[in-house]
């Protein structure tokens, strides 16, 4: 007798090894999920990177050494200082890649001795040139003999008081205003600290506040004290100023030394220098 299957019963069990297939809402549900979450990240780091986006649009940060617009010079100027130039106002964009100047001129002078400001008077137009056209960088070395030969502590104390003026970045100002009023060597004038101040003074744009407690505690009498000891130790032949370009010491400074005759041993200094950076080394050769 055949048995009758008679209605399916919901509760009855699948037959075993017998797949049940899938509803189509079954098959795609996975792969929804994960649009739906791909979709809420995606709308969060939107969200995020919008927000991050704004705020740093209003917050500028300045790369290292960004520079502002260069500032061109107009002719020689009476600032001319182996100070760094001056920072230049506006908006810090410029990316510089600063050039080596190949010639550098080292003068070594003492503030108390007439013969520094007799050399300083006469060759100060053809630095403020070579400077302005940037033909050299000019460094200047601040030394004490004259007071062994006068008595007394005058050029240390002046030269201290330049180094405070370098500080403030008006070393050669101060400096010109001292040599225009240059007392008499053997009166000890320049030990006096109100001399001094009045030479700040006459030289503008000295920060009071800042220079008169640097003279009074004397914050670079030891490094002009060295400054003087180096010079003694070097052994340039004859007295100040000692002129060296590039190291090497001009013969017969206050002889025969013209503005025409230097600026003929830096161009011919500037020449030798460029050939020997552009003659090809051995490392050069095996590299090409």
């Amino acid at each position: 007798m055949t048995e009758s299957k008679g209605p399916e019963s919901p509760d009855r069990a699948a037959v075993p090894g017998k797949k049940k297939r899938k509803s189509l809402l079954d098959r795609v549900r996975p792969y929804a999920i994960g649009i739906i979450a791909m979709a809420v990240v995606f709308g969060i780091s939107a969200v995020i990177g919008a927000h991050v986006r704004s705020t740093k649009d209003d917050k500028v940060k300045t790369p290292t050494n960004a520079a502002g617009p260069a500032v061109v010079p107009t002719g020689p100027a009476d600032s001319a200082s182996p100070s760094p130039s001056p920072t230049p106002s506006g908006p810090k964009f410029d990316l510089p890649v600063h050039p080596s100047v190949p010639v550098t001129i080292t003068v070594y002078e003492d503030l108390r001795s007439p013969d520094s400001k007799a050399f300083a008077t006469r060759f100060q137009p053809t630095f403020d040139q070579l400077l302005t056209t940037g033909q050299v960088q000019l460094h200047y070395r601040l030394v004490t003999a004259s007071d062994k030969k006068y008595g007394g502590d005058g050029s240390l104390q002046a030269a201290a008081a330049a180094a405070c003026a370098q500080d403030q970045g008006r070393f050669t100002n101060f400096v010109v205003a001292l040599f225009k009023n240059q007392p008499d060597p053997q009166s000890g004038r320049l030990s006096s600290q109100k001399f001094l101040k009045d030479m700040a003074k006459r030289a503008h744009k000295i920060k009071p506040g800042t220079f008169d407690p640097c003279l009074e505690q004397g914050d670079h009498i030891g490094w002009v004290q060295k400054s003087q000891a180096e010079f003694a130790a070097a052994g340039y032949e004859g007295a100040v100023p000692v002129v060296l370009v590039n190291g090497k010491q001009v013969k017969d400074v206050q002889g025969s030394l013209t503005p025409q005759r230097l600026r003929s041993l830096v161009t011919a200094e500037a020449k030798r220098v460029i050939a020997v950076q552009a003659t090809p080394s051995a490392t050069d050769a095996q590299l090409g």
